[in-house]
Parts: structure tokens; C-alpha cells; sequence
């Protein structure tokens, strides 16, 4: 009889891979597919094109919401990345709004890492392997520019420059300083507003008669240079300067503004393409400014009696749903017997609809004022929550602590609060003109509606308007939860 023996499985196995080997030995492989090399960033439209190619001292990019500005700021300091020491600051008027969703700390999330980038959030900073730094910070007040005092900043930027002060942008410039090599320059986005330094800075660039901006100047390059009576003196060329000051005109700087408006951003429009119908909503002279037509927004047009809230607009009412959220928004003065007022508005909401129920308005000094309030509190009840503001500075931090103090036991808030009176009023005055704010019928009606038509009348009180907003404030606000962290709170 014959044995024949069977090969174990491990030598089996082990036979096959040799055989495999063999075959991949003999045949050609393959080549690897090239490294993704991962999204590619450059300007979609001609604006951010017009940015990105500028050659001036200062680019200044905007005219309209949502013209791709941020965009271009997150992009300019990638150009100069590999250059060791390359430094770049773009500062906003507060430093909660570079964090905000769709605020430039967001966008250089989505960007920066593809530059080998490494964030430090906390110091909402940016490193490169090159050694080259990108930061992001606010600068509130015009004495925080003095934090700056020693720096180099090869690129200087401001997001939103109409914000900023004409103080805080001329002393920034002197910090616009390079020893990396790059040329330091300037870039910055904003929006039309006429009380901003901008409005005459850009004054070349905007027609003097509609408040809009002229198309065929929009990337053309002026130059400047300040005399020694501190005005500016413009010319259309470095040579022209030096020519009429041969000494100043040396130093001229140069200067463009880009034009971009909302219907150039065919990236953002195409991913919300409802937001155009959203600012149509907004009050007139928002609408104007931030919006405008082909030309982008209104540099000229301004607030004005019955534009901002109109009586016409609002809808008397017997009753308040029972069931509706409430909060009282209090504006503070503490003048007895004369200047400005004292202010309570309690205002409630249900299924988008605001009601102004009730309007406590007193000239009272701070010990009368601290009573009315902790008694208004009380006769509220425990359900209503109240908002104040914070001022400012260190003294608008101790009165904060104060009115929250004084309000102990009751759920009260106390946040700082940024920008004009006008735009403040924005959201509120949106509502209103769409109907979705109503009055309660009472005596206070008439001066009330009187005043608030008026704003913002120079001679007329504005207190109601700055106690309805914030009321109206702590309703729009997301709901929280009730732990104790989240209420009796001063922003410090």
C-alpha cells in the first residue's frame, strides 16, 4: 500500500505567497496615485481678484453684506507663510465677534491647516513650520492700541473698519513694521456708514450725490500724504505729490478700494441662496446701507424721523398671551429732576410675536432709581427675566455688579453691548415693521409711540428706544439652561 502524505496548511499557505510574490515580481506595477493635494484656494470673483492682486500701502474691500470679504482677509496672510518671521495681525472691534459662526477665526479653520498651520485658539493664534505667526485680536477701546506699542506687524488688517476709530487705524499704521522682508501693508473690509472715518477717507471712491460707489473706480489706486495742518492731500500719483510737497510728498502712501457686493459672492449665494431675501426684511436704512443695488450700500444715508420705527407700524392690542416668555430691559440714568431718563420696558414673546406690555420712565437719582427697579422686580414676579446694560470701561463693570446686586433673587443678566444706537436697533426695528410687534393698550401709548417715531432725532430722549432693545434683546437671545452659571451674570 502506498502512503501519500498531504502538505500541512501553514506549508500550503506559505507556498502561495512565494507563487504570488513571483507573479507581482514579474509583472509591472502600477504607479501610486499622487498625494491629494487637498482643496485649492484662490479668489472666486472679480473683487476678491482685485484684492488679492493689489499692490497699494492700504486695500480696503467692501460696500455690501456678504461680498466675500472675510474670505479675502482669512487668504492674504497665506501668500507670505514661508517667510520666516512673517507676522500678521487683523483686528476686530470686540473679540467675541472673531469667533463668532462665519466670523474669521471659523473661516481660518477651514483654511490654515492646509498651510500646515497650528491653531492656539485660546490666543486665537496661528504658527507655521517657517516660523511665521498669524493672530487674531480686538481692540475695543482707543487707549487698548497702546498694548501695541512695541510690535512689528508686517500685515495689518481690520475686519469691519468702519467700526474703528480714526485714532485706533492711524496709530495701528505705525505699528505696520517688517524686518522679515515682506513689505508691510494694509488690508481691510468694512461696510458703508457715513458718521465712520471712512466715509471721507473713501470719499474719492463714492459718488458725492447718491451715496453710492462708482463701478469704474472700484481697484483704482490713489495716493496720500497728511500735511502738516493734518489734512490729507490727494493726487493720482506719488510723482504729483512730491511734485506740490517735495519734501511730504516722499512719504506718500497709496490707497484702493474694491468694490464687493452680495450678488458677486456666487459661492455664498449659491450655498444660501434665501439670504438675500433675509436683509430685503431689514428696516430701510439698514436695508440701504448694508445692502443697497448694483452699486452696493449708501454711504450718505442716514437714520431719519419715522424710518427707523414708525407708529404706523405698530399694532395696539388689548391683551398679552398668557402663556408668552417675559423680560424686563432696563435703560439706566441717574439724573434726578432733569437730563435723561430712567426706563423699564417689559416686553414678552409667543410664536414670534412681541408684546410691549408695559413702560416705567423716571428722572430719579441712583438710590430712588435702585428702589423703583427692586420694586418693579417684585411686583413682576419671580418668572421675569431682566436685562441690563454694561457700559464701557471699568466704571460700567462696577455699575453692572451694582444693578445686578441690587436685583438679587431675581434672574438678571447684565451684557455689554457694541456698536450704534441705530444699528443696535436693527433687529428690533425689523420685527416692528413686519408686524411682529404689538402694544398693549394703556396711557403710556401715545408719548411712547411719539418718541420712538422721533428716534433718532438728536433732541428727543432715545431712552425708551435703548430699553425696548434691550428687552427685546434677552427674548431673541438662544434659550440657556437654568443653571446658576448662566444667570446673574456681569461680562467682565
Amino acid at each position: 500500500m502506498t502512503i501519500v502524505r498531504t502538505a500541512s496548511w501553514p506549508v500550503r499557505a506559505q507556498a502561495e505567497l512565494e507563487l504570488r510574490r513571483r507573479r507581482a515580481l514579474a509583472e509591472p506595477s502600477a504607479p501610486a496615485p499622487p498625494p491629494d493635494p487637498g482643496p485649492i484656494f484662490r479668489p472666486d470673483s472679480i473683487p476678491q481678484d482685485l484684492f488679492d492682486r493689489s499692490t497699494a500701502d492700504i486695500t480696503i474691500i467692501g460696500g455690501s453684506v456678504f461680498g466675500g470679504k472675510t474670505w479675502s482677509l482669512t487668504f492674504e496672510p497665506t501668500k507670505h507663510l514661508q517667510v520666516p518671521g512673517f507676522t500678521s495681525v487683523t483686528f476686530r472691534r470686540v473679540t467675541p465677534e472673531i469667533r463668532n459662526p462665519g466670523g474669521i477665526w471659523i473661516e481660518s479653520m477651514g483654511m490654515y491647516p492646509y498651510f500646515s498651520g497650528t491653531p492656539k485658539e485660546h490666543q486665537l493664534e496661528w504658527d507655521f513650520a517657517s516660523g511665521a505667526k498669524v493672530k487674531f485680536a480686538g481692540l475695543q477701546h482707543d487707549k487698548d492700541v497702546l498694548d501695541w506699542k512695541s510690535s512689528q506687524i508686517c500685515l495689518l488688517q481690520f475686519d469691519q473698519l468702519e467700526e474703528f476709530t480714526a485714532a485706533q487705524f492711524w496709530y495701528m499704521l505705525s505699528r505696520n513694521r517688517s524686518m522679515c522682508g515682506v513689505r508691510p501693508y494694509v488690508r481691510a473690509s468694512c461696510n458703508p456708514d457715513p458718521d465712520s472715518f471712512l466715509a471721507e477717507f473713501l470719499a474719492w471712491w463714492i459718488d458725492p450725490e447718491s451715496g453710492y460707489a462708482i463701478p469704474e473706480r472700484s481697484g483704482q489706486v490713489r495716493w496720500f500724504v497728511r500735511l502738516m495742518d493734518d489734512e490729507l492731500a490727494w493726487a493720482d500719483s506719488k510723482a504729483d505729490l512730491v511734485d506740490r510737497y517735495p519734501e511730504l510728498g516722499t512719504h506718500a502712501q497709496s490707497v484702493s478700494f474694491v468694490l464687493a457686493r452680495l450678488q458677486d459672492n456666487r459661492i455664498g449665494n449659491t450655498k444660501d441662496p434665501q439670504y438675500l431675501s433675509r436683509m430685503r426684511a431689514m428696516p430701510r436704512v439698514e436695508q440701504e446701507r448694508l445692502l443697497g443695488g448694483d452699486r452696493g450700500g449708501n454711504w450718505k444715508i442716514r437714520a431719519a424721523a419715522g424710518l427707523v420705527f414708525n407708529r404706523a407700524w405698530f399694532e395696539i392690542v388689548d391683551v398679552a398671551p398668557a402663556r408668552a416668555r417675559k423680560t424686563r430691559g432696563w435703560d439706566n440714568a441717574a439724573t434726578a429732576g432733569g437730563g435723561d431718563w430712567t426706563v423699564g420696558t417689559r416686553m414678552s414673546e409667543l410664536n414670534g410675536i412681541y408684546y410691549v406690555e408695559d413702560v416705567i420712565r423716571k428722572q430719579c437719582g441712583p438710590d430712588a432709581r435702585k428702589q423703583l427697579q427692586r420694586t418693579t422686580a417684585e411686583a413682576d414676579g419671580k418668572d421675569m427675566r431682566i436685562r441690563g446694560e454694561q457700559e464701557p470701561g471699568s466704571s460700567g463693570v462696577d455699575a453692572a455688579a451694582a444693578f445686578v446686586k441690587n436685583l438679587n433673587g431675581f434672574t438678571v443678566h447684565a451684557y455689554p453691548s457694541t456698536g450704534s444706537k441705530v444699528v443696535r436697533a436693527g433687529a428690533l426695528a425689523s420685527q416692528v415693521q413686519a408686524g411682529n410687534v404689538k402694544l398693549i393698550r394703556a396711557e403710556w401709548n401715545e408719548g411712547w409711540l411719539r418718541r420712538m417715531d422721533a428716534f433718532p432725532t438728536a433732541n428727543v430722549p432715545d431712552d425708551e428706544v435703548d430699553s425696548a432693545v434691550l428687552a427685546y434683546e434677552e427674548l431673541a437671545r438662544p434659550i440657556q439652561s437654568t443653571d446658576s452659571s448662566d444667570y446673574r451674570t456681569v461680562r467682565r
